[in-house]
């Protein structure tokens, strides 16, 4: 299990080849962004090429996987994004599901299955794995489709393949459903990627309710291997929350 830091939040605003070398100066091994359209590739690919750092994750074009009229915009964005993350040594993927359109759920539930059902050879043949977030509706993403990771449990399995897979974000579960350490475990084999804040707020690991010690442990202990994503809006110093989030995870 690893750290990385998604430089969009962390860091929002700053350079991204200062922010890169920043983290790898924490001792922190990978990072991972949001949209790849919005950032400078060569600046990105030179500062991984001088720190030697993972590139983790990164997001896939935004749009909705739960309307079927998109489906093939959706498809043609993942074959542009997969070419992006080969150029770049990612492996994974993020992909949001998009807002509820107001039909039925069942409805838009089958288009997702159809849908990720479609991206999977692509994904095969680039050997990369496609993370689905929940996120919470309550106070972030109103109106967004996706917010329970029972429901996001359940679309993983009906997909089938181990390149889907769901992307568990402690904070907005933790909003939406608490109960995060059982629901770990019990999806564990369905996780591909997680992601870290604090709750309320969104800020430090340490400005929280949620017990990240014993949520971390229980993450290593079903033997996950792959990234925990920083993705937190940072209130004091970044070195204090980064080396923070180093103590938690040792």
């Amino acid at each position: 299990m690893k750290l990385s830091v998604c430089i969009d939040a962390v860091f929002m605003g700053e350079d991204i080849e200062k922010a890169i070398h920043k983290v790898k100066d924490m001792g922190i091994p990978a990072v991972e962004f949001w949209s790849w359209d919005d950032k400078d590739l060569e600046k990105l690919k030179k500062a991984k090429q001088e720190t030697g750092i993972e590139i983790a994750a990164f997001c896939t074009g935004f749009i909705s996987l739960v309307d079927e009229s998109k489906r093939q915009e959706y498809i043609d964005s993942l074959i542009r994004t997969i070419e992006i993350a080969k150029e770049l040594g990612c492996r994974t993927l993020i992909s949001q599901t998009g807002a509820d359109m107001g039909i039925a759920r069942e409805t838009q539930h089958a288009s997702m299955v159809e849908g990720l059902k479609a991206c999977v050879p692509y994904l095969e043949k680039a050997d990369m794995m496609l993370v689905i977030e929940p996120l919470n509706t309550r106070v972030d993403h109103q109106g967004y489709y996706l917010s329970s990771s029972d429901e996001g449990a359940e679309i993983m399995k009906e997909v089938g393949s181990s390149h889907v897979k769901m992307l568990y974000d402690i904070y907005h579960q933790q909003i939406t459903e608490g109960d995060l350490i059982r629901r770990i475990r019990e999806y564990a084999p369905l996780i591909g990627h997680f992601h870290a804040a604090g709750n309320p707020g969104r800020h430090e690991l340490y400005r929280s309710e949620i017990d990240y010690r014993k949520v971390l442990e229980a993450i290593r202990e079903t033997g996950y291997e792959g990234y925990v994503g920083l993705e937190y809006f940072p209130v004091d110093e970044k070195e204090k929350g980064l080396e923070y989030a180093k103590q938690v995870m040792e």
